[in-house]
C-alpha cells in the first residue's frame, strides 16, 4: 500500500467545476485502486495552504500528493514537494490546466484518477524567477497584463480569458527588454516574452511548441512588437502547435538568463500575476521534481 493525499482547491476554476469538486472525496474513494493507494483528502482554506500541506505530507513520507485545480494549485503543491522524493500527482480542476495538459493528463476528473491506478513518477524541470517556482511558464508584457486582470475577474473559463484580452490588446504598448546570459545578449521590442519550462499557457494554447519540461533548457519565446498586423494568423497559429514559425516570434534557448527591464511591469507565473522586481534572474532546475504520469509499458 502506498500513502497517497489530495488537495483540492475548491474555488479554482468555473462554477460548475466547484461545485463538481464537493463530489470529489465520493468519486476519489469509488475510482481509486483501493489495493494500491491509501488515500487522505484535504480542502485548502488560504492562499498558500496547499504548499503547506504538500509540505508536510513530504516529510510524512507520503508517495504520492495530488494537486487538484488549476495551475494555480499545480504550482502551490510543486512549492512543497520540489526537491524531494515525493510524487506530484494533478486532477486538473482549474481554468488552463496548461501544465496538465502538457503532460497529457486527462482533463475528466474520473479519467485522471483512474490515471493514478497505472501511473509512474519521471522527474521533470521546474523553472524559478527570482526565486519563485513555476512549472509552466511565466513572462511580462501583454500576457502579464492579462493574467492581471483574469485574477480580478468574477468569473473564469476560457470566454472571460478571450473577453479580456479583446479588451485591452489594441491599447497595449510593447516594451523595450534585454535578455543576457547563457552566452545570449539580446534587445528586443517585444509584445511580450514567455519563458517556456512547458510548451503551453493553457487551454492547449500552445505558446512554445516545442519545449520540454525534462531538457534542462527555457523556451524564451518573443513576441514582436508588430504582433498586431498578424494577429489572426498568430492565434490561429498558437492552436495549430505553429506559433514558432512565424515571422513575428523569435526562440531562444537557455538554462539561466536575466530579463532586463525598462521599469517594473506587470509579470506572471503560471498565469497568476505577481509584484516583481525590475530585473528578474530566471533559471532552470533539472530533474527537480517527481511528477506521476500515464505507465509507459
Amino acid at each position: 500500500m502506498k500513502n497517497i493525499a489530495f488537495i483540492i482547491n475548491p474555488i479554482s476554476g468555473a462554477k460548475e467545476t466547484q461545485n463538481a469538486k464537493k463530489k470529489l472525496p465520493k468519486l476519489i474513494m469509488q475510482t481509486l485502486d483501493s489495493e494500491q493507494w491509501l488515500p487522505n483528502i484535504a480542502f485548502t482554506e488560504y492562499a498558500g495552504h496547499a504548499t503547506e500541506l504538500a509540505s508536510q505530507y513530504a516529510r510524512m513520507g507520503f508517495d504520492a500528493v495530488v494537486a487538484v485545480g488549476g495551475d494555480g494549485t499545480v504550482n502551490e503543491v510543486a512549492r512543497g514537494l520540489r526537491d524531494t522524493k515525493t510524487a506530484m500527482g494533478i486532477i486538473p480542476m482549474g481554468s488552463g490546466n496548461g501544465f496538465a495538459r502538457h503532460l497529457n493528463i486527462p482533463i475528466r476528473p474520473v479519467k485522471a484518477i483512474e490515471m493514478l491506478n497505472h501511473s509512474e513518477p519521471i522527474s521533470v524541470d521546474y523553472g524559478l524567477a527570482n526565486g519563485r517556482l513555476f512549472v509552466s511558464t511565466c513572462g511580462t508584457g501583454f500576457d502579464a497584463v492579462i493574467a492581471d486582470h483574469f485574477a480580478g475577474s468574477n468569473r473564469r473559463g476560457f470566454m472571460t480569458y478571450l473577453q479580456n484580452i479583446l479588451k485591452d490588446v489594441f491599447s497595449y504598448q510593447p516594451q523595450n527588454y534585454r535578455i543576457v546570459g547563457d552566452g545570449l545578449d539580446v534587445s528586443h521590442k517585444a509584445f511580450l516574452i514567455t519563458f517556456a519550462n512547458a510548451n503551453q499557457w493553457g487551454y492547449e494554447a500552445l505558446i512554445a511548441p516545442k519545449a520540454s519540461v525534462q531538457d534542462g533548457k527555457m523556451d524564451i519565446m518573443l513576441m514582436s512588437s508588430h504582433a498586431l498586423l498578424g494577429s489572426a494568423s498568430l492565434a490561429l497559429r498558437l492552436f495549430a502547435g505553429s506559433i514558432d514559425d512565424s515571422h513575428f516570434m523569435d526562440t531562444l534557448r537557455a538554462k539561466e538568463v536575466t530579463l532586463i527591464r525598462e521599469e517594473a511591469a506587470p509579470f506572471h507565473i503560471d498565469g497568476d500575476p505577481v509584484e516583481m522586481e525590475k530585473d528578474i534572474h530566471i533559471q532552470i532546475v533539472e530533474d527537480g521534481l517527481r511528477v506521476l504520469v500515464e505507465k509507459r509499458f
